[in-house]
Order: C-alpha cells, then sequence, then structure tokens
C-alpha cells in the first residue's frame, strides 16, 4: 500500500522542492560540462532526459548499479522481454548511470573522493534537469559491529573515526567542517518498509565512515598495522557503544553534500561480517550476492511504495 495521511501530504509538500545547488557560479555558466559522466548542457537536454527522476540510488559497484536498475523496473512493471539498459555515462569508464522511469541508478566506485566527484556532478544534473522530489539512497555493503552478518543497516547519522557527526575537507588551506545529518523521516519509512517486507534483520544506527579499508577500520590484515587485537577490540567497543553499527567509506562526505543541497536522504547498507569476530570476508559467493540484494530489495520496495504501486 502507499504511504497515507501525513505521510502523503509530507510528499506532495516535497514534490515543490527544485534541486540547489550551494555554489551562485554555475547559474552564470554557459556551458556545463560533467566531465566525470561524459555529459554537457550544451549537448545533452538534461530537462528532457532527466526531468522526471524522483529517486535517485547510488552505490559503489557498475555491475550492482545495473542489476539494480533491471529489478526496479521488473518491481515498478517497466521491464520488457529483450529490453537493455544502456549506460548513459557510456562515454567515459569512471562512473555508470541507468534510468528507468523516476528512477537513476548511478555507480559512485570506493571511498570519499570518489563518491564526491561524482555527487558534485550529479546534483548539477539534477539541478540543470530541473528536478523537485528528489530522494537519493546509498545502497551498499558494510563490516557490521555486533550484528549477524546479512544484517541491514539504515543510518541514523554518519560519523567519522573519531565517532564525530561530521565531515570535514580542506578548502583553500582552511578547515571546513559539514554536518552529517540525514533525513529523520525517510529512516522511518525505511524502517517501516523493512518491517513491511519481513525478510531480514534491519536496524537504524550510526554509521562510522573512514578513509581507508584497512588501518583506517582497525583491521589486522593490511600491509601496515601499529596495534594489537586488544587495541582494535576497545575501539570498535567503544564505537558500538557510542551507537555506531557498521563502518564504510562513503556515508559521511554523502549526507555532508545532500544536506547542504537540500537533498533528502538515506543510506542503506547490509553488513558482510561482524567486525567483533574477524577481519576478512569469509562468506561463499553465494551468499555475499544473496546479502548485496537486500538494500535493493527494501529500498525496490520504498520506491513502489511511494508511487502506490506495493
Amino acid at each position: 500500500m502507499a504511504f497515507a495521511g501525513a505521510e502523503a501530504e509530507e510528499l506532495e509538500n516535497h514534490n515543490d522542492c527544485l534541486v540547489r545547488l550551494s555554489n551562485p557560479n554555475v547559474a552564470t555558466m554557459k556551458e556545463d560540462v560533467l566531465y566525470h559522466f561524459s555529459l554537457s548542457t550544451s549537448t545533452h537536454d538534461f530537462p528532457a532526459m532527466f526531468g522526471d527522476v524522483k529517486f535517485v540510488c547510488v552505490g559503489g559497484s557498475p555491475s550492482r548499479m545495473k542489476s539494480f536498475i533491471k529489478y526496479v523496473a521488473e518491481e515498478l512493471g517497466f521491464d520488457r522481454p529483450g529490453v537493455d539498459y544502456p549506460n548513459i555515462c557510456a562515454g567515459t569508464d569512471r562512473y555508470a548511470m541507468y534510468k528507468v522511469g523516476p528512477v537513476l541508478s548511478v555507480s559512485h566506485g570506493m571511498g570519499i573522493p570518489s563518491i564526491a566527484i561524482m555527487l558534485h556532478e550529479l546534483i548539477k544534473l539534477l539541478y540543470h534537469a530541473r528536478c523537485s522530489n528528489i530522494t537519493i539512497i546509498r545502497i551498499g555493503t558494510s563490516g557490521g559491529i555486533g550484528l549477524e552478518p546479512g544484517s541491514v543497516v539504515i543510518t541514523r547519522q554518519a560519523v567519522d573515526a573519531c565517532f564525530k557527526p561530521e565531515f570535514e575537507q580542506i578548502v583553500l588551506g582552511k578547515r571546513v567542517v559539514r554536518s552529517t545529518d540525514l533525513d529523520k523521516q525517510l529512516v522511518q519509512k525505511l524502517l517501516q518498509c523493512s518491517t513491511d517486507l519481513s525478510e531480514f534483520t534491519t536496524v537504524v544506527g550510526n554509521t562510522m565512515c573512514t578513509l581507508d579499508f584497512y588501518e583506517g577500520q582497525g583491521r589486522l590484515d593490511g600491509a601496515l598495522c601499529s596495534y594489537t587485537e586488544q587495541d582494535k577490540q576497545a575501539y570498535l567497543r567503544a564505537a558500538y557503544a557510542a551507537g555506531i553499527r557498521n563502518i564504510e567509506m562513503e556515508s559521511s562526505v554523502f549526507a555532508a553534500m545532500c544536506s547542504e543541497c537540500g537533498l533528502r536522504a538515506a543510506v542503506v547498507c547490509v553488513t558482510l561480517l561482524n567486525r567483533l569476530d574477524g577481519d576478512q570476508i569469509l562468506s561463499p559467493h553465494d551468499v555475499l550476492t544473496e546479502y548485496q540484494k537486500r538494500p535493493q530489495r527494501l529500498v525496490g520496495y520504498f520506491i513502489k511504495k511511494s508511487l502506490g504501486k506495493a
């Protein structure tokens, strides 16, 4: 069933919210080249191509984002036998982008620098397309803390490696700090969708975003390691006590940039292991493949419900 009552009213009111930029320079540009997408405002009709977009889902892997758009097409009834979904960014090998109906699916690579570059160009794309009522969700994988592998975490707040809810960047030699708040109503809607599905364990918790997969996350199996197992356990247990339930490498800048530009955003990640039990991902490939589909199923159901198709 679709969202009703106050939820439907909130969605309707949100419909008037055009995507905004936190940069006055873009409005004065004669042409805006989105280099890493191989798209330009002078060679592509952004409103015609993307003006109907309402949901944007981003994730690290190009193949995963293509499988997501195929899944959404089936769920929303857009799928047709023999129809493929071309990569809109085929002119570059940096990112991949797919679209069906009001849903855009974009890969962002691994780590803060990669997703930040993608988000700058994605948000400008939505701005040039004059999109409104955008909901953007990162779907991905993560390491869990104190959770069974396969659990899904909906991020309450993204925090840094010191457990602070902020994203720090050096701009013109100066430290710029932005908040990492995510949309609280969207978190609750996604949690309700998981309850509706009742297919896997889903929790709401803080997500720690790090600059590295190995030392930055306290792993003992990298090429460098300057701490002990006891040090690692103390750190992870302190993170758990701070409300952190998973670790990944993109959520802080994602939350900061979306918040700065007024985009309603959420992060939904499945955990591939419990980091309190070890550092290496040891589950069989078929099990990991099923785990990775869980955020897709949850977000796909949310989109269906939002469109009144569930």
